[in-house]
């Protein structure tokens, strides 16, 4: 069953909500991405395309993306999925692989994914409409927290691990500092448990493999401050109360302190 939370009324001026802000609240993506469509002329009102980044939506006036009516959400949306491998995270496949869509309780409004997860990685994924919290979580300046455990070929070198903690140079960039924590060692491989905190494609598998431990298997672990708990891999469920609160304060906290700085 969904949680559904009223969304806090807010204001912009007493002419209108700006119109990134507007196609934000409706959950259609988040205000960065609005602004590109806004660029695009993927946005008209009124029957008018408008590429007026300040535009002003007032009341009664009518809104659409690429064709599509909107209107603002009167309900938000937060969920957290199991993914499983061999699913894509896409609301739409061309190849017609299976799509997390498949996994999402039936009749819900419309949610999507906050990041992506590969093809071949399983865990946590959070789900909602809310385009504003979506924008902070994922924003590369705020840097939150995502923990993954992989098994990977061999066992990690004192050396390896401190390339690890101070940043593995990659083919077109170096990736940030990781926390590691070695979970076991076996005859071949390891189990590690390693957090990071920007979250490029690929970013966990080419870290490990540059330093020759390729990895053979990949779950998310956690993303923030939800984990994934005993849920079911290809199951559903809505955030508690406690942790909508959590995850409210770590996009603001970070998108405070990336402020400050």
């Amino acid at each position: 069953m969904t949680r559904r939370v009223a969304p806090k009324p807010k204001q912009d001026t007493a002419a209108g909500v700006r119109l990134n802000k507007y196609i934000s609240q409706a959950g259609i993506a988040s205000r960065r991405r609005a602004d590109e469509l806004i660029a695009y002329g993927k946005v008209r009102v009124n029957g008018k395309v408008t590429r007026e980044l300040g535009t002003l939506v007032r009341p009664g006036d009518k809104v659409d993306v690429s064709g599509t009516p909107i209107k603002p959400l009167t309900e938000t949306i937060y969920l957290v999925m199991h993914k499983p491998v061999g699913v894509m995270t896409t609301m739409r496949d061309p190849q017609r692989r299976r799509t997390i869509v498949e996994l999402l309780p039936k009749n819900i409004a419309r949610v999507v994914p906050v990041g992506r997860l590969d093809y071949d990685t399983a865990g946590v994924l959070l789900m909602t409409n809310d385009g504003e919290l979506a924008n902070r979580l994922l924003h590369p300046r705020y840097g939150v927290d995502k923990t993954y455990r992989a098994t990977i070929a061999g066992r990690l070198s004192p050396e390896d691990i401190k390339a690890l903690h101070e940043g593995v140079a990659l083919d077109t960039y170096t990736a940030a500092g990781a926390k590691i924590r070695v979970v076991s060692v076996r005859s071949g491989y390891s189990v590690v448990d390693i957090t990071i905190h920007e979250g490029r494609n690929r970013q966990v598998r080419e870290m490990f493999e540059a330093l020759g431990h390729p990895v053979q298997t990949l779950v998310r672990l956690r993303f923030g401050p939800i984990s994934l708990g005993d849920l079911g891999v290809g199951r559903c469920r809505s955030l508690t109360p406690r942790e909508l609160a959590a995850l409210r304060r770590v996009g603001q906290a970070e998108a405070d302190e990336a402020r400050a700085t």
